[in-house]
C-alpha cells in the first residue's frame, strides 16, 4: 500500500499474505469524503435487527406509562444505562402472521408478509426490510449484508403446523423465494469479515500455520502509522486491539473444544464458546467490528429461532424455552420465561454499550446506527402476533428522539416501523407489506 499526503480513501485495507483488514473511519479519510461516505453532515447509514424468539411476559415488558422512560419494567432493567438511546413501542402487530404460529412469527418479523403454507420447497414469503436496505447501501461495502444466528444446526422438513422449516431458520429473504442462511460459527464469521476461506479442514490447517491476522498485515500497518496523526494512531490501536481480543476468544473456544473441556453430553461445533452468553457476546463483538471497519452496514441477528428448546441453567432456568413459552398462565412458568426474556435483553444492552463506546467520526457507532430489537410474537401462550415487544435504539444523528415509551391507541402494523427505518437509511419507497403510514413519533421531541 502506498501512502501519500492525500486523504486516505474510506475503503482502505491493510493487506499481507492473502489477508486483508478494513480500517475504521479516520480523520485522515474525512477530506476525501463525498456525499456517499461519512461526513459530519452525512454519516454512514447502518441498520441492525436483533430477533428475540417466542415473545415475552408482557406484564414485565411494557412500561407503566407512556412518555419519558423514567422507570423501566423488570425485563428491560438492564437497559437503564441506555434509556436516552432507546424507545419502547407498544401495540404493534403482524397481521400477516395469522393464523398464529411460531413459523410465521419468525418469517414475518422482517417481511411483514404472509408465508405460503407448505412443507415443501415451494415456499414463498416476501423480500425482507434488511434486504431492501442492502440493495440501496450494500453496494458501498465489502458485504451487502451480514446474517447471523445462535443456532448451529439448521432444521429441515416440516417444523411447525405444516410450515417448512425454512421459515424458522431464516430471518432474511432477498426475494420471496430466496431465504438467506445465517451463520453462527464465530470463526467462520471472522473469516468472512477478514478473509481465509476454504473448507473447514483447510481453515483448521490454516489456523495452525498462522498466529494472527494482525501479524500478517504488520508491514502495511507500520507504513500507515507513519502518515497518521496522534488521534488516528490511537483510533487504529484501539480497533486492532479489539480484533486481537476477538481472535483470542475464538482461539480459546477452539482450545476448549479440542481439549474435551465441554460437558460430555453437549455437542458443540468448533469455535463456539460453551456458554450461550459468551457465544452471544462474541457474535455481538463481531458485529461491532463489521460496522467499525465498514465491512457491511446491514446486519440481522437471531438470538434463537422460534420453537427453540435451548435451556438456560446458568440463569436458573433449566426448562426448554419453547415448552416454557406455552405456560398455561402458570405464574412460576411465566416468571421463568421472563428470566429468559431479561437475559436476552441484557445481551442486547451489552451490544449497545459496545456501540456507544466505539468512536465513529464525530460520534459513536451507536449514534450512527439504527437498531430494531424485538419478536414476532406478543403472548406466546396463544401464538398471538399483536402487542409485540419492540425496541428501537441508536440513530441520534438520524434524528431519532429516544428516552420514551410510545403506545398506539389502535393496533398498528410493524411494517410502519420498518418503512420508517428504511427511510432513515435512504430507501425511498411508498409502502412496505401492509404498512398504512410511518412512525413519525420517533422524530418528535418529547416536549411536543
Amino acid at each position: 500500500m502506498i501512502i501519500t499526503k492525500k486523504a486516505l480513501p474510506r475503503r482502505t485495507f491493510l493487506r499481507g499474505l492473502g489477508a486483508s483488514l478494513a480500517l475504521p473511519l479516520l480523520d485522515a479519510m474525512i477530506p476525501a469524503a463525498t456525499a456517499a461516505v461519512l461526513t459530519p453532515a452525512r454519516p454512514v447509514r447502518r441498520l441492525g435487527y436483533v430477533f428475540m424468539p417466542m415473545g415475552c411476559d408482557q406484564s414485565r415488558w411494557i412500561p407503566a406509562r407512556t412518555g419519558a422512560l423514567n422507570e423501566l419494567p423488570p425485563i428491560l432493567e438492564s437497559l437503564n444505562p441506555h434509556k436516552e438511546h432507546i424507545t419502547v413501542i407498544s401495540n404493534l402487530e403482524l397481521r400477516n402472521a395469522y393464523p398464529g404460529s411460531h413459523a410465521t412469527s419468525n418469517a414475518a418479523f422482517l417481511s411483514a408478509a404472509k408465508a405460503k403454507h407448505t412443507e415443501g420447497s415451494d415456499y414463498y414469503l416476501g423480500t425482507t426490510a434488511d434486504q431492501l436496505a442492502a440493495r440501496e447501501i450494500g453496494h458501498e461495502t465489502q458485504l451487502p449484508s451480514l446474517e447471523l444466528s445462535m443456532d448451529m444446526l439448521q432444521t429441515t422438513g416440516q417444523c411447525d403446523n405444516g410450515f417448512a422449516c425454512v421459515y424458522q431458520n431464516n430471518l432474511s429473504w432477498s426475494s420471496p423465494t430466496t431465504p438467506l442462511p445465517s451463520e453462527a460459527h464465530p470463526r467462520v464469521v471472522f473469516e468472512r469479515l477478514f478473509g481465509e476461506g476454504g473448507s473447514q479442514a483447510e481453515r483448521q490447517a490454516a489456523l495452525r500455520r498462522r498466529a494472527s491476522l494482525l501479524d500478517l498485515v504488520a508491514d502495511d500497518l507500520a507504513s500507515l502509522k507513519l502518515d497518521l496523526g496522534a488521534g488516528d494512531r490511537a483510533r487504529i490501536n484501539d480497533y486492532l486491539e479489539t480484533v486481537r481480543e476477538v481472535e483470542r476468544r475464538i482461539q480459546r473456544a477452539e482450545a476448549d473444544t479440542s481439549a474435551g473441556r465441554l460437558p460430555p453430553d453437549l455437542e458443540r461445533p468448533l469455535s463456539a464458546p460453551a456458554l450461550y452468553a459468551d457465544h452471544a457476546r462474541l457474535m455481538f463483538d463481531l458485529q461491532v467490528l463489521a460496522w467499525q471497519g465498514d465491512i457491511t452496514r446491514v446486519i440481522t441477528f437471531q438470538l434463537a429461532r422460534e420453537t427453540s428448546n435451548r435451556t438456560y441453567p446458568e440463569i436458573g432456568v433449566p426448562d426448554p424455552h419453547h415448552p416454557l413459552s406455552h405456560h398455561g398462565n402458570d405464574p412460576e412458568k411465566i416468571a421463568r420465561m421472563a428470566k429468559i426474556n431479561a437475559h436476552h435483553v441484557s445481551l442486547f444492552s451489552y451490544f449497545l454499550d459496545r456501540l456507544r463506546n466505539t468512536p465513529d467520526g464525530d460520534g459513536s457507532l451507536l449514534d450512527h446506527s439504527a437498531l430494531l430489537y424485538g419478536s414476532g410474537i406478543g403472548n406466546p401462550n396463544v401464538h398471538d402476533h399483536s402487542e409485540l415487544p419492540i425496541i428501537v435504539a441508536g440513530g441520534g444523528v438520524a434524528g431519532l428522539k429516544h428516552g420514551r415509551h410510545i403506545r398506539y391507541d389502535q393496533p398498528t402494523p410493524l411494517a410502519n416501523l420498518h418503512l420508517t427505518l428504511l427511510d432513515k437509511v435512504g430507501v425511498a419507497i411508498d409502502s412496505f407489506a401492509d404498512s398504512n403510514g410511518r412512525t413519525h413519533e420517533l422524530f418528535t421531541p418529547l416536549s411536543v
